[in-house]
């Protein structure tokens, strides 16, 4: 067994995922070799995952204030005002590594981290998405890791009792030895009732609560800052195990408990479990911190300082507490069963001293564990402009009818059926739209009229090709996706998921999307106000395409105002809003119908996005359109065929004579569009109000009937439809 006398040797330092120069600069820091306890506290808060050190430069350079803002990034979530004295709070994080290793237990307990980080805030979760992709479907992995992290999903946030509201499930080989679970969470407080992780106050307790402490999940953060080789199996032992039970009974215990006014500061145990929460509230208040592990709730005997220092067990907090309302707060955690512990107190000598049966392990300097974390200004290149692939020079197919339904039945546009029918929409009673029904979840604030709206967006194919584009759209679609409901877009978390950034031209992915992230944010005045950032993902030298994850909030006034994507009422008409010049490069087209990845992805036109979104959320909230789809993956074609089939009327198109080749037309991924409906007698005033905005929008059919026309063109039933869009994803869980 380590012990905390043994010799520290380039191995071991090398085992802690520390390099020869960090080693040496902690050497310089604290004056002397470091005992093992020490060596393991360094590393876990000098790790990627929780220090950031070479994606710090860049994320400074991002857009995280704004009138709403209360909270930007540094908390365990941000925080953003909705009016009335309420606030939302939300983030999305990663458990990409756990989730490959061990599929249902690295995605529930990524569920229910990122639950903590809300009602650690004090807030009450209502909302929950997780955006998953997954290996190609023929890798020998896929179907078991699918299954298993849709279990997890499903098994912690059921369990728990919150709603999953929207999500995304993508499948490409990049993926196949490194997928990506990406967890979030929205929860409601009040403005004055937000509780922070910063300690104040010299010689106050600081006390452990919830669960007790295993020897699962030791070394997970470093797990999570490392790529993957042929030996990742047998890194299991450092997946977490979870328990949505015990994490539903310390929500209600912790917001009974901040009810007491016993909460001085508060902080999830999440990555490096007790040493990152410890040094986090101790350094954010310019304290010390001491610990004595002798008090510390272990399930397994014999514990050493060193595993409970790095233990990521879950389901726990730690807290500095008002010593005068000591009794009040205990009572509440022995009503709820769980473990209330005085493990520590503040100091005065900015020390992070940590005790165990009579012997300090470690005495070092709390503030160096976070601010003199390296730093890397990493060398980059730009990614490769890729050629624009003219449409004319994409062969038609023989029969457009035939590649519409090879679209919405291949493996990224078929229903999602089998994965949403395992999550709860509507538990907690306040989900208006759930996955499917609509661009955006919806969920009312209060049993009022008041709702917000969340959407998960990226197209990692555009960040591959071009990623400043990339980063551009992943933040355009999500502002689309909520405008389409009506919702008034306020703020932004991310999940930035790249492969090893000591390659320069992963590096060179990276400062590309979050250039083109920090641009589209500004246009749009839609700040980022948390996130995460999971590097490292990738296997064997392979990484995964970039993958910027968006998760974006939106505010509804009135949610008897917002619409959903499927077609309402025979006779409406439909219009196309926006330009159709029918891009093909990099689509979902190219890919699935002519067997081609390459070209240059659609431009962003941020003002035209603007404007755009601004008509639509406008018309929407004065009753004027009756449904609304924003145009991603498959063009104007697959979401004229998903608007027919979420309610079952088909519709008459014609296209315009002026319109490029008929596949690119119904096919291209051109920007900033939305196919909408409105009442035929409206019509002629839309047009004119569109105008008048300077907003392209084309009368192009009617809704009506139980197939989907395009005249001229192709015929296809509504059921025949559905058949083929809900025949891939059971198809293939149940194949042997």
């Amino acid at each position: 067994m380590l012990n905390n006398t043994m010799p520290i040797t380039p191995a071991l330092v090398a085992e802690h995922g520390l390099k020869p120069d960090e080693y040496a600069r902690i050497l310089a820091l604290i004056g002397r070799e470091p005992t093992l306890t020490e060596l393991g506290i360094f590393s876990a808060m000098w790790n990627e995952h929780c220090s950031y050190k070479s994606s710090r430069k860049w994320l400074r350079t991002l857009p995280t204030t704004g009138p709403r803002v209360v909270h930007g990034p540094g908390e365990n979530a941000g925080v953003v005002d909705i009016d009335d004295g309420d606030v939302v709070v939300f983030k999305m994080e990663s458990h990409n590594h756990p989730s490959y290793i061990e599929p249902y237990q690295g995605a529930a307990t990524g569920v229910g981290g990122i639950l903590r980080d809300v009602f650690t805030m004090g807030a009450r979760p209502i909302a929950a998405m997780n955006a998953l992709r997954f290996g190609a479907p023929d890798h020998a992995r896929t179907r078991h890791i699918v299954s298993g992290v849709v279990a997890g999903v499903g098994g912690y946030g059921n369990s728990f009792g919150v709603p999953t509201v929207g999500g995304e499930v993508n499948f490409h080989a990049s993926y196949n030895g490194n997928c990506l679970v990406n967890a979030f969470a929205a929860g409601i407080a009040r403005a004055d009732g937000i509780f922070l992780s910063e300690a104040k106050g010299v010689g106050l307790p600081v006390v452990y609560l919830g669960s007790k402490t295993g020897r699962d999940g030791i070394h997970g953060a470093s797990m999570a800052s490392a790529e993957f080789d042929e030996n990742s199996g047998e890194k299991r032992p450092t997946v977490q195990v979870g328990d949505p039970f015990s994490e539903k009974v310390l929500l209600e215990a912790c917001l009974e408990l901040m009810q007491t006014g016993a909460v001085v500061a508060i902080q999830d145990m999440g990555a490096a479990g007790l040493t990152c929460s410890a040094v986090e509230m101790g350094a954010k208040g310019n304290l010390g911190l001491e610990l004595n592990l002798d008090a510390v709730p272990c399930r397994e005997p014999g514990m050493t300082a060193y595993e409970m220092m790095l233990s990521e067990s879950q389901e726990r907090m730690l807290m500095v507490l008002d010593p005068a309302k000591h009794a009040a707060a205990e009572a509440v955690f022995v009503k709820w069963g769980l473990d209330f512990a005085v493990v520590g107190h503040t100091t005065d000598t900015l020390r992070f001293v940590v005790k165990h049966h009579g012997e300090v392990m470690a005495d070092l300097p709390i503030k160096d564990l976070g601010d003199q974390a390296p730093i890397y200004d990493r060398p980059y290149v730009e990614t490769p402009k890729k050629p624009v692939i003219n449409a004319r020079d994409v062969p038609a197919p023989e029969d457009i009818g035939e590649a519409l339904l090879t679209l919405i039945g291949s493996p990224d546009l078929a229903s999602r059926r089998w994965v949403v029918e395992q999550y709860d929409h509507y538990i907690g009673g306040n989900t208006i739209h759930h996955p499917g029904g609509s661009d955006a979840g919806v969920v009312r604030v209060h049993d009022g009229p008041k709702g917000l709206a969340f959407t998960s967006d990226v197209t990692p194919r555009y960040c591959l090709a071009d990623p400043f584009e990339g980063g551009k759209q992943a933040i355009a679609e999500s502002w689309r996706n909520l405008s389409a409901v009506g919702a008034l877009p306020i703020a932004v978390t991310d999940n930035l998921n790249f492969g090893n950034p000591e390659r320069p031209e992963i590096m060179g992915q990276f400062v590309g999307c979050l250039k083109g992230i920090g641009d589209a944010c500004r246009a749009l005045d839609y700040p980022i106000v948390s996130g995460n950032v999971s590097l490292y993902n990738e296997t064997q030298g392979q990484a995964i395409m970039p993958t910027p994850t968006i998760g974006g909030v939106g505010l509804i006034d009135d949610v008897a105002k917002t619409v959903g994507l499927g077609f309402r009422t025979a006779g409406d008409a439909i219009v196309l809003i926006g330009d159709a010049e029918g891009w093909l490069g990099q689509s979902i087209y190219l890919r699935e119908i002519a067997g081609r990845e390459e070209g240059a992805p659609p431009p962003v036109d941020l003002s035209l996005e603007k404007r755009n979104g601004d008509f639509v959320r406008t018309n929407i909230r004065q009753g004027h359109i009756t449904a609304a789809h924003d145009l991603s993956d498959g063009g104007l074609g697959v979401a004229l065929a998903e608007m027919a089939m979420a309610n079952g009327l088909g519709a008459a198109i014609t296209l315009p004579a002026s319109a490029t080749p008929a596949h690119a037309y119904l096919f291209g991924e051109d920007q900033a569009r939305y196919v909408v409906t409105v009442p035929a007698d409206q019509l002629d005033g839309f047009l004119a109000n569109a105008k008048s905005a300077g907003v392209t929008a084309t009368a192009i059919g009617t809704v009506g009937g139980s197939a989907l026309t395009v005249s001229g063109i192709c015929t296809i039933s509504v059921a025949t439809l559905r058949e083929r869009h809900e025949a891939w994803f059971p198809a293939y869980m149940s194949a042997a």
